[in-house]
């Protein structure tokens, strides 16, 4: 997801949107606020709560990034696997 948040509003962050094919969705510095990029950054920041959960994702013990990302998607696996057990309930 691309940042939202006018302090990433640079050349080099536009520019690595673009080299990724990624829409940027940046407000410009200056520019009146854009109305309803709450609600987008109000799952973000649900997201980092479900994952901060997990105390190892909250306080970064891993120091080897590959084993931390493992953790990541085991995290969220189990956050996905138990959403759908309790909607299938």
């Amino acid at each position: 997801m691309p940042p939202r948040d006018k302090a990433y509003d640079s050349k080099a962050v536009r520019g690595e949107l673009r080299r990724r094919r990624t829409q940027a969705m940046i407000s410009r510095k200056g520019s009146p606020n854009i109305k309803g990029l709450g609600k987008l950054r109000y799952v973000v920041e649900q997201t980092f709560v479900l994952l901060h959960q997990f105390k190892c994702l909250a306080v970064r013990w891993e120091r080897r990034i590959e084993l931390h990302g493992a953790f990541v998607s085991l995290a969220c696996s189990l956050i996905c696997w138990s959403r759908l057990t309790r909607v299938g309930s």
